[in-house]
């Protein structure tokens, strides 16, 4: 089945409230079965494009997830990417900043960090998180010394947010094709996850009393959440609302969305020069011997 990602993508300029998108719509897997086909589909082609992407070396892909707690991101990058080189493949997470990383503006520390041409670039959290959490929690600033003093208004984050979509033109610009994923997960479908990490031994190192401290401020996070999607999606650097209550769905919308962004580059193999085919024609014959 063709999964139809526009419905999925925030246009330019658009205001999102986030209560009018889904995060969860109809399966677009018929089964179990025909689940595992279409994503191991998803992950062959993906892989074919890979190689292209690196043999012709004139793009870079960066692809940023965000999202709350248990809302499946590492499950997505794991299954989606499973059939990527992982040479050619490189993921960050990026938690709380180092006291070197404060030192520096906010985008310094994720900027070291972006991939190269004929690399796939994976951000498990991003710049993103200064126009998030630390929106929520803006107590954060206090630690960065940024020049506004304690005045974090409006204005304040406006000017972030046009430093995001500025950094994203200009790598736009020079070869690197930026995806942002949002998976957007119930704050129901977040209890029943919590609580499998509770009652499964095999989870429950993914869970800790700072994931109930965070639910909290569910709503604070939709309101951050909600302006950042409007401010920063752009027709160069889109985000994608992914419903993120079904899994599997979950899976092949992000897989689908990658390969459309990569196949829209029409990449091919460089091609052989008569020179270059004559000198491995030589070689060819110096094997033979």
């Amino acid at each position: 089945m063709k999964i139809k990602t526009k419905q999925f993508r925030v246009e330019e300029g658009t205001k999102v409230v986030l209560d009018q998108w889904p995060t969860q719509v109809e399966p677009f897997y018929e089964s179990k079965e025909n689940y595992q086909e279409m994503l191991r589909s998803h992950v062959v082609r993906l892989a074919e494009q890979q190689k292209l992407l690196y043999a012709s070396n004139r793009h870079a892909i960066l692809l940023i997830f965000q999202a709350m707690d248990a809302a499946g991101k590492d499950g997505a990058i794991q299954h989606v990417m499973s059939g990527v080189n992982p040479q050619g493949c490189q993921v960050f997470s990026f938690k709380h900043p180092s006291p070197a990383e404060l030192k520096h503006d906010f985008l310094w520390r994720t900027t070291r960090d972006l991939p190269e041409r004929g690399r796939i670039g994976i951000f498990n959290r991003s710049y993103y998180e200064e126009v998030l959490i630390v929106r929520v929690h803006p107590n954060i600033l206090l630690s960065e010394a940024v020049p506004n003093g304690t005045n974090f208004g409006k204005q304040f984050w406006h000017k972030r947010y046009r430093s995001i979509r500025d950094l994203e033109q200009h790598l736009h610009a020079n070869g690197t094709r930026i995806v942002k994923f949002f998976l957007h997960l119930s704050k129901e479908e977040q209890r029943k996850r919590f609580l499998a990490r509770i009652d499964e031994p095999d989870k429950n190192w993914k869970f800790s009393v700072a994931d109930i401290e965070e639910r909290k401020y569910w709503d604070d996070y939709m309101d951050a959440y909600a302006h950042c999607l409007s401010e920063t999606s752009s027709e160069d650097a889109p985000w994608y609302v992914v419903p993120a209550d079904d899994k599997q769905n979950t899976r092949l919308i992000v897989s689908q969305v990658i390969l459309e962004t990569i196949e829209a580059l029409k990449m091919s193999y460089p091609e052989t020069s008569p020179a270059r085919r004559k000198e491995l024609l030589k070689l060819r014959r110096q094997l033979l011997k």
